[in-house]
């Protein structure tokens, strides 16, 4: 095995013993994960040894990724563990792990596998209260409304103008929300921001400036 390979595999081996762990990002409405699967040595060569070591690789992501989702902070107090009690809440929460998407993954030479998963915060807070009925009507809202001037702190399931809707959380207004209408929170307490919000309903995607 030639030098550039041992480093490859040493390096691979400390990634894995070091504890897998997720990352929160509010303002893009994602937790995130990284896992890494290492090749078969007893595979005849690389190409046979990626199909397994991808799913070992996304594997190792879904679990650091189950790991991490019990903590994060609900609105209303608490957190997401509080919940998980509830066989049918657990049930959705499960199904957006398996379901997590797969943001990048990038093969090694030896057949091993680096990939970073993610589950939507939405489908966290719609794994809580169950999917969102669609009227007939379909939904005539405005798709994207900036609220700023909330003191809160990010979590799951804020309310936004007496809607439960998306929302995201971000410290500036990001350049593709630049031109979305703008209004200002009132208030902002267990879990609800007070604010007028014409023409938006549960299929807006709140962006919350926090102070």
């Amino acid at each position: 095995m030639g030098v550039n390979r041992l480093a490859l595999v040493a390096g691979l081996a400390l990634a894995l013993s070091t504890p897998a762990h997720a990352d929160v990002d509010w303002a893009k409405g994602l937790v995130t994960a990284r896992g890494i699967g290492l090749a078969d040595r007893q595979a005849p060569n690389p190409a046979v040894a990626r199909g397994p070591s991808r799913r070992k690789a996304e594997e190792a992501a879904k679990l650091a990724l189950a790991a991490e989702l019990p903590a994060l902070p609900l609105a209303a107090g608490g957190t997401l563990a509080d919940k998980l009690g509830d066989p049918a809440i657990k049930a959705r929460i499960d199904r957006a792990v398996a379901y997590a998407i797969s943001l990048s993954a990038d093969p090694e030479t030896d057949g091993s596998w680096r990939v970073t998963m993610a589950v939507p915060i939405e489908a966290l807070r719609q794994a809580l209260t169950g999917p969102r009925a669609l009227a007939d009507s379909g939904d005539a809202v405005t798709p994207v409304v900036i609220v700023e001037g909330v003191t809160a702190t990010p979590a799951i399931g804020a309310s936004v103008a007496g809607l439960a809707a998306p929302t995201i959380w971000v410290s500036a207004v990001p350049t593709w929300a630049k031109d979305a209408p703008r209004i200002k929170a009132t208030a902002s307490k267990g879990g609800v921001i007070d604010a007028k919000a014409p023409k938006a309903g549960e299929a807006t995607l709140f962006v919350i400036v926090t102070k």
